[in-house]
């Protein structure tokens, strides 16, 4: 009996996913609930369990196809066996001379007690293969598929079964051919770029920030906070936060009270143009962008005026664990009435971020340095960060934002003020 993998209802916007990697290969036994294959909407990536316990059957769907939701894409066998995947061989074309002779050199230090995998060609190639491919002097013939494209751990599975010697190596004897001009041109169009199906997250990330370039009057102010108080509070309380409630004490949790208490001031940057009107939300749905394996997604913090220091430490680390392995889920990002990026984790001292629309402002941090500020007559060591907000000028007049920057500064530099609300 054969099972359907069917494209579930994900949201009630979505009508399309993009098929990610497959993580059964054909023939490969899956358990109930298992997953099978990554999806990609235009919001996050997931992960599609399979029905039934059996043999994953029949792949009908590769990675990078679009397809609808209720669409099938493959069958879960319930009363197969296990078998192992004949992979098809096709015909390499022959190397050149000096190919033959630079894999007859890598192959020197090879297993005797190893069969040579046999080559496959006509797969697509990861950028990652490629690169472990270069770097050992080897060819996509060499080394045999075990799923639909050719990954890095083929690539690093056969290096191990052959003893293939160390990259270093590889690389000195290629100087002479990678000097030669002609050399390169022939390898132009083939090793030295890649093309790679755009994922959906990718598609929306890039219309969304045009759209907000075209339809919106962008204008970026800046301001810099002293961050010495909240590294104290930070230093003071680190290990008996982190003992009571399981997770750090960060800078993200002042950011976000700060923000919300300035946002109560000016409650345009908290509001949106819609249909030639504005629309005032009294509710705060605070979106904190974060890393993961697909590009920068933005989950949101609902309701974050009710949450505590722990709850947003405890939701952000949530965020960020379920971002790192595509565990979000549509309904995780959307509803955002105001954002807060934080470029300081990868080292930017300053960047003028993009608003998300349809809000009408975003709340860049950056990194924190030392640096010398005038205190009281003397030049003084603090530790710093440049802050910047871009905001939606059709809505926003430069004195509320410089307002909403400023209220920020005082938040972070005295935190007491948020909890007297002074």
């Amino acid at each position: 009996m054969s099972v359907e993998l069917k494209i579930p209802d994900v949201g009630e916007s979505i009508r399309e996913v993009q098929i990610g990697r497959w993580l059964k290969h054909e023939g490969e036994l899956v358990a109930r609930d298992e997953s099978v294959v990554e999806l990609e909407t235009d919001k996050a990536s997931m992960e599609l369990p399979a029905p039934a316990a059996g043999v994953l059957e029949k792949i009908l769907k590769h990675e990078g196809e679009m397809v609808g939701v209720g669409e099938i894409i493959g069958y879960v066998g319930t009363d197969g066996k296990a078998k192992g995947k004949e992979p098809e061989h096709k015909e390499a074309a022959a190397p050149s001379p000096d190919a033959e002779a630079l894999q007859s050199r890598a192959r020197e230090g090879a297993d005797r007690h190893h069969e040579p995998s046999k080559p496959v060609s006509g797969v697509p190639v990861t950028p990652a293969a490629r690169r472990a491919l270069r770097e050992h002097g080897l060819s996509a013939s060499d080394v045999e598929a075990e799923g639909p494209s050719l990954r890095q751990d083929d690539v690093l599975r056969y290096i191990e079964e052959h003893k293939i010697e160390e990259p270093q190596k590889v690389a000195a004897s290629r100087v002479p051919e990678l000097l030669e001009p002609e050399h390169a041109v022939e390898q132009a169009d083939g090793e030295l770029e890649e093309i790679v199906p755009m994922s959906l997250i990718r598609r929306r990330i890039a219309e969304r920030l045009v759209d907000a370039q075209h339809q919106a009057a962008l204008l970026t102010t800046f301001n810099e906070i002293e961050m010495s108080a909240v590294k104290a509070l930070r230093a003071e309380y680190r290990d008996e936060f982190q003992a009571k409630y399981g997770v750090k004490l960060g800078f993200m949790s002042f950011f976000v009270k700060a923000v919300i208490d300035a946002l109560k001031l000016q409650p345009a940057l908290n509001a949106e143009i819609r249909d030639g009107q504005i629309v005032y939300r009294r509710y705060y749905h605070i979106g904190v962008a974060v890393s993961s394996t697909k590009g920068l997604v933005v989950p949101v913090l609902r309701f974050a005026e009710r949450l505590s220091f722990a709850e947003i430490e405890q939701a952000i680390d949530d965020f960020g664990r379920r971002a790192a392995s595509n565990k979000l889920e549509p309904r995780d990002l959307e509803g955002g009435t105001f954002t807060i990026s934080n470029g300081g984790v990868f080292g930017s001292l300053l960047s003028t971020p993009i608003v998300n629309p349809p809000q009408s402002g975003v709340l860049g941090m950056h990194a924190i340095q030392d640096r010398p500020v005038a205190r009281e007559g003397q030049v003084v060591i603090r530790p710093m960060m440049y802050v910047a907000l871009t905001y939606d000028h059709r809505l926003i007049d430069g004195r509320e934002a410089v307002l909403f920057l400023r209220r920020v500064k005082d938040a972070i530099e005295d935190p007491a003020r948020m909890l007297l609300e002074v």
